[in-house]
């Protein structure tokens, strides 16, 4: 075993949403340690151009790199849409993404061929869902909805407000229409509605949640890599967290989402790396 194994694996998103993988991957990697940075004072992303998105997405990497990280996971659809592709080629670390893990369980999961996507405008209009699931099968048909309102209802934590379901019924009723049986939850704050959206949805359309498939990912990554950590030094899982702005409010939302205590988050001023 390298002396690598021991780092922790680096996440961002742009603010609690990806807490989601971060959840996904406590749980199916209990070994290995996390570092996760929410942009919590940029969020949200998916209104943002891609030369933005970017240079946001450089500069938490830049910090993440200070942090000694083994691996990177872009637990933000946007980032991934974006700037995942630029990011490869720059960095000499494994990074992968939310979109393609995703992509590839709805292409398994549809049986009529029809799967709904939903995500911030900037991930809609950057068709990329579109390009990997017809690059598995081109004669599936992918129907894109952008629903810019989630991301704040979720950061505000209004997840069974009367006013998001409301906002979310008018966004999937056009989905609904269109027949779909699969539907992807194509930004990783849009988990944390799942329950508000397959009830309106119905039982008879599947929801995909890429961050359980990345955890996977992630996973045969690291073993590819030989990065795993089999030989923990403590007991625990050791996590740090670290936000742009407004700590407390994230640590509240982290403790209502992630498998154990967050005792401490810290804030950092992003701008400066």
């Amino acid at each position: 075993m390298n002396d690598k194994c021991n780092a922790p694996i680096g996440i961002f998103d742009s603010g609690v949403g990806g807490l989601t993988v971060a959840r996904e991957i406590m749980r199916n990697l209990p070994n290995e340690d996390l570092v996760y940075f929410g942009d919590t004072a940029r969020v949200p992303y998916g209104s943002k151009s891609k030369n933005t998105i970017l240079k946001y997405s450089r500069q938490i990497i830049r910090f993440l790199q200070t942090q000694h990280v083994k691996a990177i996971v872009v637990a933000c659809n946007t980032a991934s849409a974006y700037a995942l592709e630029d990011i490869k080629k720059e960095i000499d670390l494994p990074i992968i993404g939310v979109i393609k893990p995703g992509a590839r369980v709805a292409c398994q999961t549809t049986r009529n061929g029809k799967i709904g996507v939903i995500a911030t405008e900037a991930t809609i209009r950057s068709g990329i869902y579109k390009q990997f699931i017809n690059g598995q099968n081109p004669d599936y048909q992918v129907l894109g909805k952008a629903c810019p309102l989630f991301v704040p209802l979720v950061e505000e934590g209004w997840q069974k407000d009367p006013v998001t379901i409301t906002v979310a019924a008018r966004y999937l009723e056009e989905l609904i229409k269109q027949e779909i049986d699969t539907l992807i939850l194509g930004c990783t704050h849009y988990p944390l509605l799942r329950s508000t959206i397959q009830n309106i949805v119905g039982e008879e359309i599947t929801l995909v949640n890429p961050a359980y498939e990345t955890a996977l990912e992630l996973k045969s990554l690291l073993n590819k890599y030989n990065l795993n950590n089999q030989n923990r030094a403590t007991e625990h899982q050791q996590q740090r967290f670290y936000v742009s702005d407004l700590a407390e409010n994230f640590q509240k939302v982290a403790n209502s989402i992630l498998p154990s205590e967050v005792d401490m988050t810290n804030q950092i001023n992003i701008e400066e790396y």
